[in-house]
């Protein structure tokens, strides 16, 4: 199950009427929930609950329903991005090297799990299989600042450089 997000949700009226100029122009399509899903996720850049019910209302299409697909497929998201995007590689390499107890320090002192974003926004996390660069595992990235052979006790240091 998706995590659902700490973060408010903060639509614009704007985002809304793009969604549903796009609800109108796809609902009879066939497999328009999909379409409309991914292109909501464009939009705010996740999927909230809000935006799900929107697409319920609009399409005619039980909230629930709606909730399994973005439960279902790994490509939607409940939370927004945070401002810094922190991404561990738990690829083999990565993992065997420490990636592990790196991940287990950031939830820590972010206080949030893979996938959610802090409550202020600042910092999401997520973690990713490979990134091509087993020979300086584990690697830790901060939006496209890159940091490898990281161990758990230089997590709090690489943080307070996107404080």
């Amino acid at each position: 199950m998706a995590n659902k997000s700490t973060v408010p949700f903060q639509g614009t009226k704007e985002q809304e009427t793009v969604l549903r100029e796009v609800i109108e122009r796809r609902k009879s399509e066939q497999g328009a929930l999909m379409a409309v899903l991914q292109q909501a996720q464009e939009i705010y850049g996740y999927v909230p609950t809000e935006v799900q019910t929107i697409i319920s209302d609009e399409m005619d299409i039980p909230l629930h329903k709606i909730e399994e697909v973005v439960d279902f497929y790994p490509q939607f998201t409940l939370s927004p991005k945070g401002k810094y995007q922190v991404s561990i590689c738990l690829g083999t390499a990565c993992f065997v090297k420490g990636a592990g107890d790196v991940y287990n320090k950031l939830t820590e002192v972010l206080g949030i799990g893979g996938g959610e974003c802090t409550a202020d926004g600042k910092f999401s996390l997520d973690a990713s299989r490979c990134i091509g660069a087993c020979g300086m595992a584990p690697i830790l990235m901060v939006n496209d600042d890159v940091y490898n052979h990281v161990k758990a006790e230089d997590v709090e240091e690489i943080l307070a450089k996107y404080e």
